[in-house]
């Protein structure tokens, strides 16, 4: 996380008041709602993954077993278990 100093980009009557409740610390401001991004969405991590479950359920539906699967994919038997008995659940946005 970097840090920015606040005499930086805030006005100096901002700053009054936000030292009135604090002073000398780390302040942190979470970002809005709406910025939100979810868990790899910019490092691509999320579509790797999301495509290795689609191939670990379609190799699961066309006969290969539980166990076969966490060989293959270096993941344990609960794992596997957890991709190819899951429902994907539809975004609620």
């Amino acid at each position: 996380m970097k840090y920015v100093n606040a005499s930086n980009i805030l006005p100096e009557k901002l700053i009054a008041e936000i030292q009135k409740y604090v002073q000398g610390e780390t302040l942190y401001i979470p970002k809005l709602e709406k910025t939100y991004r979810k868990w790899g969405s910019c490092s691509g991590a999320r579509k790797f993954i999301d495509e290795r479950n689609a191939s670990i359920k379609h190799s699961f539906s066309i006969g290969k077993s539980i166990h076969q699967l966490a060989d293959e994919y270096f993941l344990s038997i609960e794992t596997i278990k957890k991709i190819v008995y899951t429902q994907k659940k539809e975004n609620s946005f």
